[in-house]
């Protein structure tokens, strides 16, 4: 005869967990059948319905409906089997089971952590086909209902939709399918926290290094190194939570790019280190100081202390330093108030050498650095954030 017509409705209960790792979620829901079988029908004045528990089901033929591409899937069981059977006098019958599913979900992460997911439940019959059996949805759009608290910690429910269609196997032919569609957004906040705000602070820290004295090789080098390190242990704990996929993701992108930022910074110190010892070498030439007491070169002074050695800063200390003693001298010399007022005129002095010392040996690379790098990586956030927003 004509194929049995076999509604189908579905309650939501809960989704359990999304996993990006290995590409399924959990759901439990309420699985609802509805056909009529004559068989059944029963004369009845008193009693509308009667119910039954799982015990009449292996008695009686029921839909054969499986979920398509599940991993895992069990009825519930506690404190009995989650099943129930309500037979109505006219042949009319209500299956019901509670079921708790694990099933694929093909998700995209070209835009993670931006993104959003759509996922789908399949739902078909195994073994009959659409000459004996007719999948359909019982109320169209109103088959599909939801908890209203429904609610999960990294993705916010956007919608749920029920669709139909069919489904060809080459040995056995087309089958009715129903799919339980719903989209996923994910929060993006706990992404900020973790791995987008501490990249951005990694890259502002290895821009200290451009206001940092050009001789201070030891606090501008370990700057460096200890920024890339710490951007190195971001990206290594954004990708092991992620499946590894063959193409790039958005915060691959971001991290990367924030990565390059702090590695130019400290190539950016070795080109004015190396351009610095050039000119002074070049300079201790130019005064014919390349032999006796100053036969030693920047690069070997380098070598003994770790900094660099500029020899008019070096003159300008001393003699800077000179006239703090003499002026020490002069204020013991001429008492306890005297003393007072030459040290306060002393560290005004101090303060604006050291400032003149810093801005006169600030190399013209370090200058445009304080500029480029930050214009440049704000260019970046602006784009970033543009495209994938």
């Amino acid at each position: 005869g004509s194929p049995i017509p076999v509604g189908i409705d579905v309650q939501v209960e809960s989704i359990d967990s999304i996993s990006e790792v290995d590409m399924d979620f959990t759901m439990t829901l309420y699985l609802r059948h509805y056909w009529k079988d004559e068989r059944l029908s029963f004369p009845s004045n008193k009693n509308k319905s009667m119910t039954f528990d799982g015990r009449l089901i292996k008695k009686i033929w029921v839909p054969d409906v499986f979920f398509v591409h599940s991993k895992r899937s069990f009825i519930h069981d506690t404190t009995v089997e989650n099943v129930m059977l309500r037979v109505y006098p006219d042949g009319n019958v209500l299956f019901s089971l509670r079921i708790t599913v694990s099933a694929m979900c093909f998700m995209d992460f070209s835009r993670f952590p931006l993104d959003t997911q759509n996922c789908s439940l399949e739902l078909e019959s195994y073994a009959y086909n659409e000459d004996d059996l007719m999948l359909y949805w019982k109320h169209g759009n109103k088959s599909l209902s939801t908890d209203e608290h429904i609610s999960l910690s990294q993705f916010f429910i956007e919608e749920f939709s029920a669709s139909s269609g069919l489904a060809f196997y080459s040995s056995t032919g087309w089958y009715n399918r129903l799919f339980i569609n719903f989209a996923l957004r994910r929060h993006i906040f706990f992404f900020l926290l973790q791995s987008y705000f501490p990249a951005m602070l990694m890259v502002m820290l290895s821009w200290v290094s451009f206001w940092i004295d050009r001789r201070a090789v030891p606090a501008r080098v370990s700057l460096g190194i200890t920024t890339v390190l710490t951007m190195s242990t971001i990206m290594t704990g954004v990708s092991a939570s992620m499946p590894q996929v063959s193409y790039i993701k958005a915060v691959d992108v971001y991290l990367w790019t924030s990565f390059l930022f702090v590695f130019l910074s400290v190539i950016e110190y070795a080109a004015v280190n190396y351009l610095t010892t050039i000119e002074e070498r070049n300079q201790l030439q130019k005064r014919g100081k390349a032999s006796g007491m100053y036969s030693i070169d920047a690069v070997q002074a380098m070598a003994f202390d770790g900094c660099f050695h500029d020899t008019d800063v070096d003159m300008e200390l001393a003699a800077f330093s000179e006239r703090c003693e003499q002026d020490e001298s002069r204020a013991h010399a001429a008492g306890v108030s005297s003393m007072d007022t030459t040290r306060i005129k002393r560290k005004r002095s101090l303060k604006g050498n050291v400032g003149r010392i810093i801005l006169q040996n600030n190399h013209v690379i370090d200058t445009y650095s304080r500029i480029i790098f930050p214009s440049v990586y704000i260019v970046f956030n602006v784009f970033y954030w543009g495209l994938y927003i």
